[in-house]
């Protein structure tokens, strides 16, 4: 007989903090009251009686697992790969192992408001995908995974051999490649189809060689069954949404500086910019005014404070930002 089928639903909670990109996890807890060893995303099932949207079932449970409120939310994909909780999720006590279908929603909060709930933290990107942040130069993360990439394209056979080097040339831009941002699920799935993601051995069943400590440094820490690429989904949605909607106004306090601004959007891109041409773009795009008053607490020449025009939603379509990058 098939395992049943539960629908459940997963959320990417994304949040500023101190200038990094953080996200809200949760350490679930088994049969026998222990804390997983590994953070996951707020998840749960959905129960059609219970509730009447995906969405408002998503409020309620991350509300009762962490006593945070949700504020913008929006679907992100649909998970459902056969054997992708390994091990079978729990759901709960008292139920029966069960195949899940996971909706991720990707949340969006202008405040890491501390939860105050057990098992609950918010952590930074980069604890999980630490070759993201090129803010500071190319990652010497990179350089470890490319020696472990090139070792596993060795390992094909004639062209195939060949497509993988390829494929991890443009994913991880070795060789001179641009670097994409953009590619944080094709990066991740690769590091997973070549063996390197610890998540893949678990998954398959089979014994995980230990790798060195640095190569584990680089390749991020696992999560809880597929957690990291419903993570991976969510970066890579928001870094492109980035440059079409004005969604990281969803991150920002109702005022702020320029400033602050654009280290959001450095931190969330992985990306340094370029500040006269980031403000220049920013100004054609008309989506801020100045509130004419300024902000003092900046450690240095106080700043002006600006607004978001939210009206602009209501009146017409509203771009994102251009990611005018420091090296160009």
């Amino acid at each position: 007989m098939a395992d049943p089928v539960v629908i459940g639903l997963s959320a990417v909670i994304v949040a500023i903090r101190e200038g990094e990109a953080v996200v809200l996890t949760v350490r679930p807890r088994d049969g026998d009251g222990r804390a997983s060893e590994l953070a996951g995303l707020p998840f749960g099932p959905f129960d059609p009686d219970a509730h009447r949207t995906f969405e408002l079932a998503l409020r309620a449970f991350v509300t009762q697992q962490t006593r945070f409120d949700l504020g913008y939310v929006e679907q992100l994909y649909t998970f459902g790969d056969r054997g992708r909780d390994a091990p079978v999720a729990n759901m709960g006590p008292g139920a029966a192992p069960s195949r899940v279908i996971s909706v991720g929603y990707l949340a969006l909060t202008p405040q890491a408001v501390d939860t105050h709930a057990p098992d609950t933290e918010w952590s930074s990107w980069s604890r999980f995908f630490p070759y993201e942040d090129w803010r500071g130069g190319r990652p010497r993360a990179l350089a470890v995974l490319e020696v472990a990439l090139r070792r596993w394209a060795e390992m094909g056979r004639g062209a195939e051999a060949a497509s993988r080097l390829a494929r991890a040339r443009l994913a991880f831009a070795l060789d001179g490649a641009p670097w994409n941002e953009e590619r944080v699920l094709e990066r991740y799935e690769l590091l997973y189809e070549a063996g390197l993601a610890p998540e893949a051995a678990r998954d398959r069943g089979e014994a995980c060689g230990a790798p060195s400590e640095e190569l584990s440094a680089a390749l991020g820490e696992p999560m809880i069954s597929d957690h990291r690429r419903i993570l991976a989904t969510a970066l890579s949605r928001l870094r492109g949404k980035l440059k079409y909607r004005p969604v990281v106004f969803e991150l920002m306090p109702e005022a702020f500086t320029l400033s602050a601004l654009q280290r959001t959007v450095e931190a969330i891109a992985g990306v340094a910019l370029h500040k006269q041409n980031f403000r220049r773009a920013l100004e054609r795009a008309g989506l801020v005014e100045g509130l004419g008053r300024l902000e003092t607490d900046t450690g240095g020449r106080p700043a002006e404070l600006f607004r978001f025009r939210r009206e602009l939603l209501s009146a017409r379509p509203a771009s994102g930002l251009s990611l005018p990058l420091l090296r160009d």
